[in-house]
């Protein structure tokens, strides 16, 4: 369908604060004060009254929300699909940033009031529809994420039964089960994951660079290309790293307060989660991850802080080689390190 051009002016701009049940939108127009707010329920029937209110003037209209998951995700399928309508996904950061210079109240109106007035003087960046294969390999990746959690729990279950000489054999016996079932269902989503890539060339060209890059095996390479493959391809890695909550947060104000630099954590946890594993493994056996590992800790950064760091570094080597088509090198990623060949 139509969307908004380049060159037109919008006349609504609305703002959408997006929970699991409930969507809090607030609209003001160009040429007058005030803004209209209404209340819609998150689910299907709810996101087409949503869109029919936000088109019944007949004008352009610009929306901004927050991306938080697959609930922001549905609405901003939704509003894609109309005509007249441009949608900007923010990074949760971003967002509180530009909120909290408007007011300091968290609720879901003020918020929804503070996404406005962002669609409205802010530089608007419309959001890019992911293909429907990148839509589909995340689903199935974060799904296999899920699972992955219940067999922790269950594995800390068994250990817990099998400390107690109170717990039946039956029991031990039944979260075993329960265990198997679990990774074998996991190995199957994969297989149906990496069958998914093998049918798109693209997601099938960026799938063999990841698990080329030390620390990457199928496993990991299914979850990052999960969340990796549905993002603007005009982001920056800066962009990237923002997205995935990496970014250092500095917390310096004068003389009085200097606490340590830790990550934002405003992102996408998933991503992270994704990254950890590979940058372990990587920090371990690479010698260039490890070389970069060894000297942050000894310039007295936690094992914390250096390995979110090298998960860091492997994102912008990741970013590095699906741009330029090259494969990773250490080298490159750590010329300050010179680690003889």
């Amino acid at each position: 369908m139509s969307k908004v051009s380049a060159g037109s002016q919008a006349k609504l701009f609305a703002g959408i604060d997006v929970s699991a049940k409930t969507l809090a939108v607030a609209v003001q127009r160009e040429d007058e004060e005030g803004f209209e707010r209404r209340e819609f329920p998150n689910s299907k029937p709810g996101r087409k009254q949503l869109v029919r209110w936000l088109l019944k003037s007949k004008s352009a209209v610009r929306v901004a929300l927050e991306a938080t998951g697959i609930y922001s995700l549905d609405v901003a399928l939704a509003l894609d699909q109309a005509g007249g309508i441009e949608v900007a996904v923010l990074n949760p950061k971003t967002a509180n940033r530009f909120a909290q210079t408007l007011c300091r109240s968290k609720t879901d109106k003020a918020d929804a009031v503070a996404l406005s007035e962002y669609s409205l003087r802010m530089r608007f960046a419309p959001w890019r529809r992911p293909a429907e294969n990148a839509l589909e390999l995340r689903q199935i990746s974060r799904y296999i994420t899920a699972l992955a959690q219940e067999h922790t729990r269950a594995h800390n279950r068994l250990h817990a039964a099998q400390a107690s000489a109170a717990t039946p054999r039956c029991v031990r016996d039944d979260i075993k089960r329960s265990m198997a079932d679990l990774k074998q269902r996991m190995a199957e989503l994969r297989r149906h994951a990496v069958a998914l890539v093998r049918k798109d060339a693209e997601l099938e060209q960026k799938f063999r660079q990841l698990v080329a890059v030390p620390g990457i095996a199928e496993a990991s390479a299914v979850q990052l290309l999960g969340e990796l493959a549905g993002l603007d391809p005009e982001m920056t890695v800066r962009q990237w790293v923002a997205h995935s909550g990496l970014d250092p947060a500095h917390q310096m104000s004068g003389s009085s307060v200097h606490k340590p630099s830790r990550i934002s954590r405003h992102g996408n946890r998933h991503l992270r989660r994704a990254l950890y594993m590979p940058a372990l493994v990587g920090a371990r056996f690479d010698q260039h991850m490890k070389a970069f590992y060894t000297l942050l800790q000894a310039r007295h950064k936690t094992k914390l802080q250096a390995l979110m760091a090298v998960a860091r570094k492997l994102l912008h080597a990741i970013f590095g080689i699906f741009k330029t088509n090259t494969p990773y090198d250490g080298r490159k990623l750590f010329p300050q390190l010179h680690i003889p060949a």
